[in-house]
């Protein structure tokens, strides 16, 4: 006689099958334990048990007074020399994806203009967006450019997301990192909307400034990375 299979295994190979075919993206909450209980006709101790699993398998994660929530393994992200971002995550076997909150051109912030090194009243290009790994947003991002160095930026931004193919087609083969701040905040409501977090959850605050072959900053950039979604590597290059 084949031995029986625990219902509560029953109850993880459903759910994970339910995940993986996009019923139940990351970040989204489950149904709660009683809901779940009465779905399979179990008890909520039987429920808990499957669920625990799912989670000691960072497959679920609860958070506390709001319920159980689809997670993925964090994405391993370097921060070197280069930081490319469609590289690292397709490097993970994931899928790299961003999706574009706004391109806005506009007069240079006073630290913008100091970090970039604009004369005052020269204008920037201003790129805001998500990034995506496997589906999930990991982080928020905001790029800026010096216009008059960068005249076409703007219009390439609206053609590929992509930083490193736009800076090439502009005329900059390549780039390297100067320097990385990282600093600790916690999600406002609009960063928890578009992150799938709740407002006041961590954030690691990346700073940082690229320059060209020749030294000159040609990007100014700020990215807000989910600290339970992504484990920041620092590497020399």
């Amino acid at each position: 006689m084949m031995p029986r299979t625990p219902i509560w295994k029953s109850i993880t190979t459903t759910l994970e099958g339910e995940i993986a075919s996009g019923l139940y993206r990351v970040g989204d909450k489950l149904p709660t334990e009683a809901a779940l209980a009465a779905r399979f006709g179990v008890n909520r101790h039987t429920v808990r048990r499957a669920l625990a699993d799912m989670t000691e398998r960072a497959m679920l994660r609860p958070r506390r007074g709001a319920g159980v929530f689809v997670e993925a393994p964090p994405t391993e992200y370097p921060i070197g020399r280069r930081v490319r971002f469609h590289q690292n995550i397709a490097a993970t076997g994931r899928v790299p994806e961003r999706q574009m909150l706004r391109i806005e051109t506009r007069l240079a912030g006073k630290t913008e203009a100091r970090v970039l090194g604009l004369r005052p009243g020269e204008r920037v290009v201003v790129f805001e967006g998500l990034s995506i790994s496997g589906g999930a947003p990991i982080a928020h991002f905001e790029s800026v450019f010096p216009k008059t160095r960068l005249p076409g930026i703007a219009d390439t931004l609206r053609q590929t997301p992509s930083v490193t193919e736009a800076l090439r087609l502009n005329g900059v083969e390549d780039y390297t990192r100067r320097e990385t701040r990282l600093t600790a905040e916690t999600a406002n409501a609009t960063q928890a909307l578009h992150l799938r977090l709740r407002e006041g959850d961590p954030l690691l605050k990346s700073v940082a400034v690229n320059i060209d072959l020749q030294g000159h900053p040609v990007e100014y950039g700020t990215t807000w990375f989910v600290g339970e979604r992504v484990t920041l590597i620092v590497s020399p290059d």
